[in-house]
């Protein structure tokens, strides 16, 4: 099992350093899915110009093929996922890795090709592109459609990896902290392999290297937001 993670720090530390120039990695005040107030937010929605996604997508593939990770073709899952994956099929074919792509739609159509799917045939082991993984719902819907074709999932690539609990909706209704996080699910729970550009810890260690800059006064609220939600 290859674990969630980037391998190759100095690529982590460039992504990061990629995301705040780019405005998509951001410091403040803000409310997650779950409720919690994050000292950073990453919106992968952010890198919104050519030169932008095109490299995202060399970040992306670099990571790939990085970890070793096999899949023969690669599924964007709707919306976020569909650019993504589109970006980095593009690059992977540019660095000599041509494989087919495809991607789902929430509304099926009942013309044309017809039904969710569009783009080659789901089939073989199939690598999923999205951006972050907050309770692995994304990836569990993905997981559904690529079996319902008769294809193997078998990996995820995350951009971000933010090392933190997971929550749950308990029998009483409410929503729980989980001891582990999304990307651990997707890993121990539904035995899928997971490639991350980078991770918190990268983030802390960007940090940590920007003395004087004004960067660098998140970190302490970063780490604080880490000591109550992170996972190991």
């Amino acid at each position: 099992m290859v674990m969630a993670g980037a391998a190759n720090e100095p690529l982590a530390q460039a992504f990061v350093k990629f995301c705040v120039e780019a405005g998509a990695l951001k410091f403040g005040e803000f409310k997650t899915k779950a409720g919690r107030l994050s000292p950073y937010f990453f919106n992968a929605g952010l890198f919104d110009d050519g030169a932008k996604l095109g490299r995202l997508a060399e970040f992306y593939a670099r990571a790939l093929l990085d970890s070793g990770i096999p899949f023969d073709m690669i599924f964007g899952p709707a919306y976020k996922g569909i650019p993504l994956g589109a970006a980095v099929a593009i690059e992977l074919a540019r660095l000599g890795r041509n494989v087919p792509f495809a991607y789902n739609r929430k509304e099926a159509k009942d013309h044309g090709e017809g039904g969710t799917l569009v783009g080659a045939p789901l089939q073989g082991r199939v690598l999923i592109v999205d951006d972050v993984m907050s309770a692995g719902t994304a990836a569990r819907e993905s997981i559904a459609l690529i079996r319902a074709a008769g294809a193997t999932p078998s990996a995820v690539a995350i951009a971000l990896d933010r090392q933190e609990k997971a929550t749950e909706v308990g029998p009483d209704g409410g929503v729980r902290d989980v001891d582990h996080s999304a990307v651990q699910y997707v890993q121990r729970q539904l035995g899928l392999q997971v490639c991350s550009i980078a991770r918190l810890d990268d983030l802390l260690q960007y940090l940590s290297a920007q003395a004087g800059n004004e960067v660098a006064a998140h970190r302490e609220r970063v780490l604080a937001y880490r000591a109550r939600y992170g996972v190991s």
